[in-house]
């Protein structure tokens, strides 16, 4: 166990001290400006443009896997979106609230989190989840909203806007560039492999370290109600089902199950928050649950980790 809290203490302290220097100088939050674009734009690109590159690329067509993965997502989605409309009858807040119990910060937490506790293996599947849960998570937002809205956008203008924006996500750009890399069998030359390897080791500590300064200036003012079942289908329910679908499934290596279940294992994505905002719908409450499940998690992480390694979570041998 204290292995799995030393593991953890970097990650969780990170955030802390953005959290702490961000109450200590009391910037604004629009002076994280230029470290948000560094991170969407340069620092997360380019680890995943390094990680896929050097991956074979069968392990990138994994279609099991993709499936697996993303259907244990959305079956918290739905879950989550079928209890939130019974009470609310609103889509765009029942949207929020069942991105909010099935969207991990598997772009901030999830690729250092992932490859410390498991090593280079679990690079592809980080990899693979990250960009097609993203990439659905890009479509069923605005498409959710767009049916809430139908007065007011075509159909034709609603398919427009989702398309742009999976295709032109620096995320998505960043994952196309590294597949075409893997399947180029290209290198790039050493003085730009290593520009890219200082800009992915820089990914994870200035994201953590940007998740805290966030967190610490939108502070909880009131703990809703929906809190619990979202934090609850998050942290728990999320892992549970992943585990089950991969284990049914079957015929994956056992770290990639295990990647798969850490991943579903994270907190609410800040992203949950910026999309409340870009809409305009359930804000507060949005930035509530991922302060309140990143805090959970320390503890529901911690025992994620010790059910891995200690093989309660038992998974078929790789032939």
């Amino acid at each position: 166990m204290s292995e799995i809290v030393a593991l953890l203490l970097p990650f969780f302290g990170m955030i802390f001290i953005g959290a702490f220097v961000a109450r200590l100088t009391k910037q604004p939050v629009e002076a994280l400006g230029w470290m948000n674009f560094f991170i969407i734009y340069l620092a997360l690109p380019a680890l995943f443009i390094q990680l896929l590159s050097r991956t074979p690329l069968e392990d990138l067509t994994n279609w099991r896997f993709i499936v697996g993965a993303v259907a244990a997502t959305y079956c918290v989605f739905f879950l989550m979106f079928a209890i939130a409309w019974l009470k609310t009858r609103n889509i765009r807040e029942t949207a929020i609230q069942s991105l909010a119990a099935s969207y991990g910060n598997i772009g901030y937490m999830g690729p250092g989190i992932a490859l410390l506790a498991f090593g280079p293996e679990a690079a592809v599947p980080v990899a693979l989840i990250f960009c097609f849960e993203n990439a659905v998570h890009f479509a069923m937002t605005p498409f959710l909203m767009a049916v809430a809205d139908r007065d007011r956008q075509s159909f034709a203008s609603v398919a427009i806007d989702v398309l742009r924006k999976i295709a032109f996500h620096p995320f998505i750009v960043a994952s196309a560039i590294g597949v075409a890399l893997a399947w180029l069998q290209f290198r790039p030359p050493l003085p730009l492999e290593t520009l890219i390897d200082f800009f992915a080791r820089a990914a994870a500590p200035c994201a953590l370290f940007a998740m805290g300064v966030t967190i610490a200036l939108r502070p909880l003012k009131r703990a809703p109600v929906e809190l619990l079942p979202i934090t609850l289908f998050k942290l728990v329910v999320h892992p549970a089902i992943c585990y089950a679908i991969l284990t049914a499934i079957g015929g994956f290596p056992p770290m990639w199950i295990y990647t798969a279940v850490l991943l579903a294992a994270l907190p609410t994505a800040t992203n949950v928050f910026v999309i409340a905002q870009q809409y305009g719908v359930w804000i507060e409450r949005a930035s509530a649950s991922v302060l309140v499940t990143t805090v959970v998690s320390i503890a529901s992480l911690t025992l994620t980790l010790y059910a891995i390694k200690s093989g309660l979570l038992p998974v078929d041998p790789w032939p």
